[in-house]
């Protein structure tokens, strides 16, 4: 009798648990929420919840509260069959090694309609990881998995994106397979991630989308080509430069062209240096300063002279330094660089331009005084370029800025310190 009456009461409690769980709604997720970790376990049962809604605002919760336990939970939440549920988590990975990144992310700009998913993808598409940080294995490989074989052209795009921002180097086999789809979004983000990724082993699988139909791609693929530093692609470069009838088109081929140094490219750097389209004469003094050819240092400097542009301006300074011109003057041309760390419109030109020219140990030597006598700025932004581009000499003068008076400048010194230390 005792034993039916335990029978009984189990049956009646888990038919009440049943109808609890049938009858919770998103709103009860939010608040199992706000217990934090110790909550976890039961937002990792509800992740199993028939509901489609259950199971997204669990995984919104679990991105909450973002400890170490909510990592495992959003890579189990990544093979969930629904889009919606795979995007989140996806993001929500990402979210815990760059935080907030939910709020901007692809997860926040999701519509629903019925079983299908729309999400709005940008074209500002510039975060990554600090060097310095580790994302753990199995992260990227859920991720991977996302970009290959997600639940819609949405979700492998958002996870293409991911994989990019998390420096996902065991994605690129995934990303490479993505680019055999047809879709614009996944191959543009596909191909950025690349990019930020760098992976130069990537590119020669990849130009066989230098003349993609679509401009979008196109312009991507060809860009790609250029940081992955593919020489192959050359003379494919040289050929969509040729037949460009698009401005967009040819300044990105001759960009890609200028970040690998051939002679057979000469021509076009030539041809191009007097362009009247400013951006194509910077992308032609870039080409001159690759080739590193001292023979070219009068002309550029006749050109540096002449030039009243400010784009065009820092390309030929730029290749002045390469050149050979690596003095510090009032006027000189690696000091006109670092100057242009304190513009907000060309700071983002002039950074990038230091930390390749900072490669060269008598450079950065050069560099090393401007860290205790420039501006907040150019203090900043040469701290930057030394994490990219210095070396073990370059630590003490990293130290003895994360200690300066300016909060600022002291908080970019440990952070540039730690980049160094993490790629050394």
């Amino acid at each position: 009798m005792r034993a039916s009456l335990l029978l009984v009461s189990c049956a009646l409690a888990l038919a009440a648990q049943n109808l609890a769980a049938q009858d919770l709604r998103p709103k009860d997720v939010r608040e199992i929420g706000k217990g934090g970790s110790n909550a976890l376990p039961r937002l990792g049962e509800l992740l199993k919840h028939p509901d489609t809604a259950i199971r997204a605002e669990a995984v919104r919760q679990i991105t909450e509260i973002g400890t170490l336990p909510s990592l495992d939970l959003l890579v189990q939440a990544t093979h969930d069959n629904d889009p919606e549920v795979q995007i989140r988590a996806a993001d929500g990975l990402v979210n815990f090694y760059v935080p907030g990144y939910v709020r901007t992310g692809i997860a926040a700009s999701i519509s629903r309609a019925g079983n299908s998913i729309k999400g709005r993808f940008t074209d500002t598409n510039d975060q990554v990881v600090d060097a310095f940080i580790t994302v753990r294995p199995d992260v990227i490989t859920a991720i991977g998995a996302l970009v290959r074989g997600g639940n819609g052209m949405d979700v492998r795009a958002g996870a293409a994106r991911d994989a990019g921002i998390l420096r996902g180097k065991a994605a690129v086999p995934d990303l490479l397979e993505a680019l055999r789809s047809k879709n614009t979004d996944l191959l543009y983000e596909s191909l950025i991630a690349l990019q930020k990724i760098r992976d130069e082993s990537a590119g020669p699988r990849m130009t066989f989308l230098l003349r993609d139909p679509d401009p979008k791609v196109q312009i991507a693929a060809i860009e790609t080509t250029g940081v992955l530093r593919t020489k192959e692609a050359v003379p494919d470069l040289l050929g969509v430069l040729k037949d460009a009838k698009n401005d967009k088109i040819r300044r990105a081929a001759l960009g890609a062209l200028a970040m690998l140094p051939d002679e057979a490219s000469r021509p076009a750097f030539q041809r191009y240096l007097s362009d009247k389209d400013d951006k194509m004469r910077a992308a032609a003094a870039e080409g001159f300063a690759r080739l590193r050819n001292p023979s070219d240092q009068a002309e550029l400097d006749k050109a540096w002279q002449a030039e009243g542009k400010s784009q065009p301006r820092l390309s030929l300074a730029f290749a002045l330094v390469m050149s050979g011109r690596s003095e510090i003057s009032e006027f000189s041309p690696l000091q006109y660089l670092v100057n242009n760390l304190n513009s907000s419109a060309y700071k983002g030109i002039a950074e990038p331009f230091l930390t390749e020219l900072a490669r060269d140990e008598s450079i950065r030597a050069k560099l090393y005084p401007m860290l205790s006598t420039g501006t907040r700025e150019e203090k900043m932004g040469l701290a930057r370029v030394l994490a990219r581009s210095g070396d073990r000499a370059s630590l003490p003068y990293l130290e003895k800025l994360s200690k300066d008076s300016d909060p600022a400048v002291a908080s970019e010194g440990v952070r540039a310190m730690r980049n160094l230390q993490a790629r050394l």
